[in-house]
């Protein structure tokens, strides 16, 4: 996910302060990641300093003086952009799991177990993505929905692998 330009959208709504951008943020995609404030202020000078944003105010706090920021025009043509270019599809061609797969058979150990241990581990996530979708909001529901889907895609490989270890086993051990 893009930082800045996940900011520079929710200063579309209107000018607000650091702080509130943050919460705005850890709010609406943060759930799982909260961003931490320092990485909130240094993408916004990265933003101020590439004309991106601009300083509206500033206020006194109870600490250091508190900025308000505006989004630009360049900002807001930044964010057209960003949101109209499509993500690259991921297709996951190096896999940390596969290789382990390979080398398990390589090595002589029992790779049908790591499949299984995988197993297990991605039933558990499911588990865990499902009542926080139950439990959730809509937002919440979309996004558990998203990583669903992903480790079903991950479930349907590990029992197609596990179906064909005796012919990858001939393959990788000659």
């Amino acid at each position: 996910m893009s930082i800045g330009h996940t900011l520079l959208g929710l200063l579309e709504s209107g000018p607000c302060h650091g702080y509130d951008l943050k919460r705005a943020f850890d709010e609406k995609f943060g759930h799982d990641r909260p961003l931490h404030y320092g990485q909130v202020y240094s993408t916004m000078s990265r933003l101020l300093k590439h004309g991106l944003v601009e300083v509206e105010g500033i206020e006194p706090g109870g600490g250091p003086e508190r900025k308000r920021y505006a989004i630009t025009e360049a900002g807001i043509t930044d964010v057209q952009q960003w949101l109209a270019t499509p993500e690259k599809p991921e297709p996951y061609l190096q896999s940390t799991l596969y290789t382990k797969v390979v080398l398990a058979l390589l090595t002589r150990r029992n790779a049908a177990d790591i499949l299984d241990t995988q197993r297990a581990e991605h039933l558990r996530m499911m588990r865990i993505l499902t009542d926080r979708k139950r439990k959730g909001d809509l937002a919440d529901q979309l996004i558990c929905d998203h990583a669903l889907f992903h480790l079903e895609a991950d479930l349907r490989w590990l029992e197609l692998t596990a179906a064909r270890l005796d012919k990858l086993a001939e393959v990788v051990v000659k």
